[in-house]
C-alpha cells in the first residue's frame, strides 16, 4: 500500500504548558510513521474560521462540534496576540487510522468516572473534558491537546488548506512583548540524526528536558543537512580537532611503528610521523562529524551533489527567553557525555564526543551564524504537502 500524509496539530494550551515533548514521545514511539515536517504556526482569525467550518462540515456529531467550537474559541488570536500552535506532518501507511488511535477519543469516559482513565492515549494524559456532575451532556471545560483528521479525505482537504496558509507564514513566531527585551535571547538546538534511526521517544524526551528551562519554543523545522551545510556549520571545529587530537594520536602512531618494527625512530622522524598522522587523524574525525550530520563523507560525494539535502535528518528548534543560550547549554550538558552532569540531555542520551545526541549554540554570534546556515527562517512544510497532493 502506498504511503500517505496526515497531521497532528498540538494546541496552543499544550504548547504553552510545555507538553510538546510528551506528545511527540507518544507519537514517535508508538506509531510506525515518519515525521517529515514540523512548523510552529500562529493562526489568524481567517484560518480559525475556515478550519472550524471544515470540522463542522465533515460531521455534525458531538465530538467534532466540540472541536469546532474549541478551534473558534482557542486557536485564534486573543487580546490582540496570536498564539503558538505546532503542526506536525507524518507519512506512512494508513496514517489517519494510526494517529486517531494514538491520539485517542475526545469522550473517553462518558460516565465521568475518573478511575476509568488509563493514560494510554495522548488525550488520556494531556486532554481534559469536564462535564456538569448532574448532567454529563453539558461541558464545563474542554481541552483536546491535539487535533488530527479521522480519515484520508479529510486529511487531504485540510492539508491543501494548510499548504496555502503556510506559504505566507514566518517560521519564527514573534508574538510576545517582554518587559526588558535586552535580556531576551534566541538560541538554536539541533536534535541530531542518531535520534531518528528508529521509532523512539528520545526526541520528545530531549525536548521535555529542555522544557525545564522555562524557555519558549518559537520555531521548529525538520532539516536534512546538505554536505555543503555540514562542512560550513562544523568548519570551525576542524582546526580544533587537528590541534587537540593531532599530538595525542601522532605520538601513538610513532609508538606503534617503533613497537611493530622493533627499532627506535630519530627525534626528527618521530616529529614528522606525529605531524602527518596526527593531523590526518584530526581531519578524519572532522569528516566523520560531517558524515554523521549529513550522511555522507566529503570524498564520497560528487561536487555537483554537495548542495543536495542529506539522507539523514535532524529536528531544529529555536528557543527564546532570558539567558536562553546559557540555560539551554546547562540542560544540554558537556560535549563529552561521560563528563556531563546527571539529568542533562547528553548524559542521558549521548554515546560519545562524536555522537552526543544534540547541539546548542554557544553564543549570540554562533546563533546568528548557525541560523543562517540551516536557514531557520525557511520551512519546507508547504512544499512537502504540495508535492504529495500533486
Amino acid at each position: 500500500m502506498s504511503s500517505s500524509l496526515s497531521y497532528v496539530m498540538v494546541t496552543p494550551y499544550t504548547v504553552a504548558k510545555s507538553r510538546t515533548g510528551g506528545v511527540l514521545s507518544r507519537l514517535l514511539s508508538r506509531v510506525d510513521l515518519e515525521l517529515v515536517g514540523a512548523q510552529m504556526i500562529a493562526a489568524d482569525k481567517a484560518f480559525v474560521e475556515a478550519y472550524a467550518q471544515k470540522l463542522r462540515r465533515y460531521n455534525s456529531g458531538q465530538e467534532l462540534t466540540l472541536l469546532a467550537d474549541y478551534v473558534e474559541q482557542n486557536l485564534g488570536p486573543s487580546e490582540g496576540r496570536r498564539h503558538r500552535t505546532l503542526l506536525l506532518l507524518l507519512r506512512g501507511e494508513n496514517p489517519c487510522e494510526k494517529l486517531v488511535d494514538i491520539c485517542g477519543h475526545i469522550i473517553s469516559t462518558p460516565s465521568g468516572d475518573i478511575d476509568g482513565l488509563q493514560g494510554e492515549k495522548i488525550r488520556d494524559t494531556y486532554a481534559d473534558l469536564i462535564t456538569e456532575k448532574d448532567d454529563l451532556t453539558k461541558v464545563r471545560y474542554f481541552e483536546p491537546a491535539v487535533l488530527t483528521p479521522r480519515n484520508q479525505a479529510e486529511a487531504d482537504e485540510d492539508l491543501r488548506f494548510f499548504a496555502e496558509f503556510l506559504k505566507n507564514q514566518p517560521n519564527i513566531i514573534e508574538n510576545l512583548k517582554y518587559p526588558d527585551p535586552s535580556k531576551i535571547q534566541k538560541t538554536l538546538v539541533i536534535i541530531k540524526p542518531d535520534n531518528w534511526d528508529h521509532p523512539s521517544a528520545k526526541p520528545g524526551t530531549i525536548i521535555d528536558i529542555f522544557s525545564r528551562t522555562g524557555l519558549r519554543i518559537v520555531g521548529v523545522k525538520i532539516h536534512r543537512f546538505s554536505l555543503s551545510q555540514a562542512l560550513d556549520f562544523y568548519g570551525p571545529v576542524e582546526n580544533v580537532l587537528v590541534q587537540k587530537l593531532g599530538p595525542i594520536y601522532g605520538a601513538k602512531a610513532w609508538e606503534i611503528l617503533e613497537k611493530d618494527l622493533d627499532f627506535n625512530l630519530s627525534s626528527e622522524a618521530r616529529e614528522n610521523v606525529s605531524h602527518i598522522v596526527g593531523a590526518e587523524y584530526g581531519r578524519d574525525q572532522f569528516r566523520q562529524i560531517v558524515k554523521y550530520m549529513s550522511g555522507t563523507r566529503p570524498e564520497e560525494c560528487q561536487p555537483d551533489e554537495f548542495d543536495n539535502p542529506g539522507n539523514v535528518k535532524c529536528l531544529i528548534l529555536i528557543y527564546e527567553g532570558e539567558d536562553a543560550i546559557a540555560k539551554i547549554r546547562d540542560a544540554l550538558g558537556s560535549t563529552d557525555p561521560t563528563k556531563a552532569a546527571s539529568g542533562t540531555v547528553r548524559r542521558e542520551f549521548g554515546l560519545n564526543v562524536m555522537e552526543n545526541t544534540a547541539h546548542a549554540s554557544d553564543s549570540p554570534e554562533s546563533f546568528q551564524r548557525e541560523s543562517g546556515i540551516v536557514k531557520v527562517l525557511e520551512n519546507s512544510m508547504s512544499k512537502i504537502i504540495d508535492a504529495y497532493l500533486q
